[in-house]
């Protein structure tokens, strides 16, 4: 491979990062944004964050994924050491046209998890793998992570990146979403 990945600087409303993308051989890219100076000598403040087209872009209520990743933006470019890894595994791994058949069974009384499972995906299919080399390549290897996501440590640590800390992300449902929290919490087992 020629070039491992290209990266620049951007400026952004929420602050300065270096945006650095990974091309995949899937044909997926994997972005990363980290602030002007990362120390790895100290647990850097880490969001990985997969990817939701209808809660990053187009703001749907039906989540709290887009409200997470701003959240997220803010708390590392605080921080002055910090990285966002954004991963391009939409919907749990199951891809964007998978999710929205998903929608429709959710419409129809069926929660996140028994969607995917009726659709004959595994409940959460995501892997952290290009998260790793990410990380890697800026040297990290101890993180504090932001989630509410006890699997997501769980298969990071897998990986051989030391999880520090678990920092957690305050966001409360809406209307359109109680039912995807209670779903998180009781059948995914997130720490809401």
């Amino acid at each position: 491979m020629k070039n491992k990945y290209i990266e620049t600087s951007l400026e952004t409303k929420i602050g300065k990062f270096t945006i650095r993308v990974y091309k995949e051989k899937e044909g997926k890219e994997t972005v990363v944004m980290y602030t002007e100076h990362i120390d790895p000598s100290q647990a850097v403040l880490a969001r990985i964050h997969s990817e939701c087209l209808t809660g990053d872009i187009f703001k749907s209520l039906r989540c709290d994924c887009g409200q997470q990743l701003e959240q997220s933006l803010k708390m590392i470019s605080r921080s002055g050491n910090g990285v966002l890894v954004y991963l391009r595994q939409e919907g749990r791994g199951i891809g964007l046209f998978e999710k929205i058949k998903a929608y429709q069974l959710q419409y129809q009384g069926y929660d996140t998890y028994e969607a995917n499972v009726m659709l004959g995906h595994m409940p959460d299919a995501r892997k952290y793998n290009w998260a790793y080399v990410a990380l890697f390549d800026l040297k990290i290897k101890k993180i504090r992570l932001i989630t509410n996501n006890p699997e997501k440590i769980k298969d990071i640590e897998k990986l051989g990146i030391e999880v520090t800390q678990r920092v957690s992300l305050n966001i409360g449902p809406n209307k359109h979403n109680k039912r995807y929290f209670v779903t998180k919490r009781k059948k995914f087992k997130h720490l809401l």
